[in-house]
């Protein structure tokens, strides 16, 4: 009986280390994402023939789940469309799920994505922090997307739900006239959380 308390012990201990260590790459790469790259990339936009929404939707096939969606540069430089699956859906937990990258071309009259299957800690631990941030919530990327590009202007670029200020949220990126404006959804209740900016 001690023994399975030391290993529950061990694994949650386990799980808080890798969140932690998840947030601290998301606020990275979120930070990466900044300054004269993203400038580029909004400019690249326009030449895509499919929305963010677009592939969310496309990698949704249950119960498989999207958990994180960007437009990016890929390693050629070129515009990509990239979406980040749990393969077993958010019920199975970050242990015993598969954690992948769906990512091509948006410029093509249909998105053939290729997979890439994430076996590297800093992939691994940050797409555990937002399956398990995706289970605290009623709605999927594609309804906070919907939900964005309903109430503001712009085109949304990046959605990935993380954790600000000891709450968690859905950090969703639009470009508005040229520039990168934040929204922040709250995971609960799917609501703005009004900028204090």
């Amino acid at each position: 009986m001690k023994t399975v308390g030391i290993l529950n012990y061990r694994s949650l201990l386990m799980s808080v280390v890798l969140l932690l260590g998840a947030g601290l790459a998301v606020s990275v790469a979120l930070a990466e994402e900044g300054g004269h790259d993203q400038t580029a990339l909004i400019k690249a936009l326009p030449q895509s023939k499919h929305s963010l929404i677009d592939g969310l939707r496309q990698a949704t096939k249950a119960p498989e789940v999207p958990i994180s969606a960007k437009f990016e540069f890929d390693d050629a430089g070129k515009l990509s469309l990239s979406v980040y699956t749990a393969e077993k859906g958010i019920s199975v937990d970050p242990e015993d799920n598969i954690f992948k990258e769906l990512g091509g071309s948006p410029a093509q009259d249909q998105w053939t994505p290729e997979v890439e299957v994430f076996k590297d800690v800093p992939h691994v631990a940050r797409s555990s922090q937002q399956l398990t941030l995706m289970s605290l919530s009623r709605f999927t990327l594609a309804d906070i997307v919907a939900k964005a590009q309903k109430e503001h202007q712009g085109t949304v670029f990046s959605i990935a739900p993380t954790v600000r200020n000891h709450k968690p949220v859905f950090v969703v990126l639009a470009a508005v006239k040229g520039k990168a404006v934040e929204l922040d959804y709250n995971v609960s209740d799917g609501m703005l959380i009004p900028s204090r900016r």
